[in-house]
């Protein structure tokens, strides 16, 4: 099953009103659609990073440890996936996913970390909860991201359904801006030039990873050619 067929499935569960989401009342589920139709006529494709140089970034992972850009791209390409954080169920699903390719992925030569606006003490849980093998990045209100064109604010109504839900964003972020990332997924060569780049408004819709596999030997085999 893809990535994708299973990000629909956990939807369709989720939408269904069946345990364990029996207690979601239906309009949060249209809340929730209206805040992504939103985002997505915002034109927030369009402010995506697609070409170019890639910022570059300075941050901590998990475990306190300093992770450049710059001195991963001196080992090789770099895959830099961003996502929301440990309450969203789509966000593990996708990690789930890129951990099946992670040994693949730096099978070609390439350095593999993820970025999510999330606490440092909320990214060991997830690292200890999915087993992960590559690092997970924390990025104090999405300042990475607004570099990359990711970084969004949620709506106030919004705002009021995640708290009634017990998504308490500032607690799990250490940051009251209320903004999240687009998921996304870029690849930067060695030379620091972003290559390829997937992201969309809907968080429901992720790139598979296993579609970074031929980039990555394309690259690969360019680099010794």
């Amino acid at each position: 099953m893809s990535l994708q067929e299973k990000l629909s499935a956990f939807k369709t569960q989720f939408e269904s009103g069946q345990p364990p989401f029996d207690g979601v009342p239906p309009a949060v589920h249209e809340i929730m659609k209206r805040a992504t139709n939103e985002l997505i006529a915002s034109g927030a494709a369009d402010r995506v990073l697609r070409s170019g140089p890639a910022p570059d970034f300075d941050l901590h992972d998990a475990h306190g440890e300093r992770i450049r850009l710059t001195d991963l791209l001196a080992s090789g390409p770099v895959v830099v996936t961003f996502y929301r954080g440990v309450w969203c169920s789509y966000c593990n699903i996708d990690l789930e996913a890129l951990e099946q390719q992670a040994d693949a992925i730096r099978g070609f030569g390439a350095s593999l970390v993820t970025i999510t606006p999330q606490t440092a003490a909320n990214s060991r849980k997830s690292i200890n909860d999915k087993n992960l093998s590559f690092p997970l990045l924390s990025d104090p209100g999405n300042a990475v991201a607004e570099l990359y064109g990711l970084r969004f604010r949620l709506p106030d109504y919004l705002i009021e359904v995640y708290k009634q839900l017990g998504v308490d964003l500032p607690t799990i972020n250490g940051d009251a801006s209320w903004t999240l990332p687009q998921p996304a997924r870029f690849v930067v060569d060695a030379q620091g030039q972003i290559r390829h780049a997937e992201a969309h408004p809907d968080y429901t819709r992720r790139p598979d990873p296993e579609t970074l596999l031929p980039i990555l030997e394309a690259l690969k085999t360019a680099a010794v050619a």
